[in-house]
């Protein structure tokens, strides 16, 4: 039985299935910034395999169905403010917690193997460019737009929800910088590969970025696909 098709967008399937992201993330298919297109464009355009995907998807929907709403809870009715506390806990604790870490981390590794390595160079550029974008973006949803959120929850104000939207554009703008800069880390990197020549540092830096790209595809996706649209559904049942 087919759960998913190939013309549903592809943040509507993770949204609904969080796991597919795996699947997703196996394929280079990005489900946070290029979440509203269709999974066959994205097929399309880099030549995949639309059966092969497709039965991926459908067959781990269908082992996973049972327990969706533990390990692999979705977020697509949970209570907006449950949602938001959860980005925060999860997604903005992570970064605050690791950014520090990999920069720490790619700057050493540019001192020790950057002679060897000239790609270090960039990749230390890239990271420091994201981080210090990050930042700042995430100052900007938690001073302005997470706190509106809270707000209507509360009061169910118009105003409240019209600051917590106005500020989308802006926000969704700032994470397709973020995914740009993700993929040409990865093709600097040569997807991470670890040379041949080097230390477990090194090592360990790359393991970083990897997870910390991951992360950051989740944390966009829930706010892109799931925690935006909601807040766009708001407004239009106000209207």
């Amino acid at each position: 039985m087919s759960f998913f098709s190939i013309n549903q967008k592809i943040g509507d399937i993770v949204a609904q299935f969080p796991a597919a992201g795996e699947v997703l993330k196996e394929y280079k298919i990005d489900f946070c910034c290029g979440g509203d297109r269709p999974l066959a464009k994205a097929i399309e355009e880099q030549g995949l395999n639309e059966k092969e995907i497709l039965d991926k998807i459908n067959g781990l929907y269908e082992k996973f169905r049972g327990r969706l709403h533990s390990k692999d809870k979705s977020w697509v009715d949970a209570p907006i403010v449950e949602l938001v506390d959860h980005i925060l806990n999860r997604h903005h604790g992570y970064l605050y917690e690791n950014l520090p870490a990999i920069s720490r981390l790619t700057a050493l590794i540019l001192k020790v193997h950057g002679g060897n390595h000239p790609e270090l160079s960039k990749v230390y550029r890239l990271f420091h460019t994201i981080k210090m974008e990050l930042e700042e973006h995430l100052i900007k949803e938690e001073t302005i737009q997470y706190p509106a959120i809270r707000e209507y929850a509360k009061s169910g104000s118009e105003a409240d929800l019209k600051r917590a939207v106005a500020v989308i554009a802006e926000l969704e703008k700032e994470h397709a910088g973020a995914g740009d800069i993700l993929k040409e880390l990865r093709k600097v990197t040569e997807d991470y590969a670890i040379p041949s020549d080097v230390c477990e540092t090194f090592e360990r830096t790359y393991q970083m970025l990897r997870e910390f790209e991951s992360d950051l595809f989740e944390h966009i996706h829930l706010e892109n696909n799931i925690l935006f649209k909601r807040l766009f559904e708001l407004q239009k049942n106000r209207a």
